[in-house]
């Protein structure tokens, strides 16, 4: 017999005694649909009545659903790139592609995920720092720095925190420069030179650490000393001026002195070379007359030796003070002022340029003429 025939007590249906029959399948579908329906937000089915699964007006299936939110979910895959950005594609955090401006799709979130870095626009950001120079003067510096970023794969991953690693960066580039350099030269003509030089700083250290930051610009705005020292600071540039001052007025003094003195040096080189040359030649000239005497008087002894005499003697009295007195006949004292004569002697030699004269009272006789050499009679001078 059939479990299910008429009699049969042994219904598996019929767990409590009675025979009730077996369940309604389409309550047990709308019961599921109830609960999805109001799971989902959506209407309950009209009544007990309501229409079956699949039929005209019937409620929307699990399956229906799933498919739904799965198209869904692929079409957040899409998603687009401007033309002054790259998409950087990552699975699961890796790094897998970059994709260049358009539309692209890529596995859905959790799997992919994209990040999106401009790679056109510049981005500035302003610094501002007190720091001391070269000459232990304090300024405050007022920098300027614009950037973009080249390279989007290292922009992302190199480094944690590429823009704040380039804020530290340039402090420190902007306090090596600043501190090789005097502060007249940081305020003065030296304002390109030091933003250019910082810049440079900046950019070796960024690909030092492969941030993918390319640093466009580096400007100078304002550097001054605060204005708490500025009183001090006024102070050691007015001594620093009046050191400059002072050494440029020794300089100028050195450059007056040194040649003269150099041209007092070469002057008295060369009165002494002259002064040389003309002893040399003074003798060299009396040697000549030497040897020029010797042969006249080689030739005429008398002659030679009377012209001799003559020229000793017209030297010889021609220096000194003479007064000649002719004591023959006269038998009178004369009185002669010896003092004054003595005096004016004295006076006379402490001229320059004078030669001393000779105060004497000689009484004197006019040579005689020399005769030969058996009657050589010379002329007598009393002293």
């Amino acid at each position: 017999m059939a479990w299910n025939e008429s009699g049969n007590n042994k219904n598996p249906w019929n767990q409590g005694g009675g025979d009730k029959g077996p369940p309604d399948l389409d309550q047990v579908v709308r019961d599921l649909q109830r609960r999805l329906s109001s799971m989902f937000g959506g209407k309950r089915g009209g009544g007990e009545g309501g229409g079956r699964v699949g039929a005209p007006g019937g409620g929307i299936g699990p399956g229906l659903i799933v498919g739904a939110a799965l198209v869904v979910w692929l079409l957040t895959g899409f998603y687009r790139v401007d033309d002054a950005e790259r998409g950087v594609v990552m699975t699961f955090g890796e790094y897998s592609t970059t994709t260049l401006p358009g539309l692209h799709w890529r596995i859905p979130w959790p799997v992919q995920t994209v990040e999106k870095v401009n790679v056109s626009q510049v981005d500035r950001f302003p610094l501002r720092m007190r720091m001391l120079t070269r000459d232990e003067t304090l300024v405050q510096v007022d920098l300027a720095v614009q950037f973009r970023r080249t390279d989007p794969v290292a922009f992302l991953f190199n480094v944690r925190n590429p823009e704040e690693t380039l804020a530290d960066v340039s402090e420190s580039a902007i306090r090596e420069v600043i501190g090789k350099n005097d502060l007249d030269f940081i305020l003065t003509e030296g304002r390109a030179e030091v933003a250019q030089r910082t810049q440079q700083v900046i950019q070796s250290t960024l690909n030092a650490y492969s941030t993918g930051i390319e640093v466009t610009q580096v400007s100078l705005q304002e550097a001054n000393f605060p204005q708490q020292v500025q009183a001090a600071v006024q102070d050691a540039i007015k001594a620093r001026e009046d050191f400059e001052r002072l050494q440029l007025e020794a300089q100028a003094y050195a450059n007056d002195i040194v040649p003269r003195a150099r041209g007092a040096a070469a002057r008295q080189i060369e009165d002494a070379m002259a002064y040389r040359d003309r002893l040399i030649a003074v003798a060299e000239g009396e040697s000549d007359r030497f040897v020029a005497l010797l042969e006249a008087y080689e030739l005429a002894p008398m002659v030679t030796r009377q012209r001799l005499y003559l020229e000793t003697m017209e030297e010889v009295l021609g220096r000194a003070s003479k007064v000649i007195m002719d004591t023959e006949g006269s038998g009178n004292l004369l009185y002669l002022p010896m003092d004054k004569l003595l005096e004016r002697r004295g006076t006379t030699a402490d001229r320059p340029g004078t030669r001393e004269p000779q105060a004497s009272i000689r009484p004197m006789q006019l040579p005689e003429p020399i005769g030969d050499g058996r009657d050589d009679r010379r002329a007598r001078v009393i002293r």
